[in-house]
């Protein structure tokens, strides 16, 4: 499965660029192949683990802020592997394509 997830740590002021970072870290240290643009980190893998990695960014920045804002976006296809790559890979092809 792929999880396309964003933390905001709130009440702490208008910069959270720190706070982010530390939630984006949990993720590159979890293992799991992952992806971080400007609105999103993107994991995959099985829901158990995917979810506990989200968890433990929410609560890295749950412990410096007040409150937390989590969105979260899910693509659950069992028995599909590397979609994180493979999914991008086909539009570029498309668009190569012409």
């Amino acid at each position: 499965m792929l999880i396309a997830f964003s933390v905001t740590p709130l009440g702490v002021g208008e910069s959270v660029g720190d706070l982010v970072a530390e939630a984006v870290r949990v993720v590159r240290d979890s293992g799991l192949p992952n992806r971080t643009d400007a609105m999103f980190t993107t994991i995959e893998g099985e829901w158990d683990e995917v979810m506990a990695v989200v968890k433990r960014a929410v609560d890295v920045v749950g412990a410096q802020a007040p409150r937390v804002s989590v969105v979260l976006k899910a693509d659950i296809r069992p028995g599909v592997t590397d979609a994180l790559t493979a999914k991008v890979a086909h539009v570029e092809d498309r668009l190569a394509q012409g």
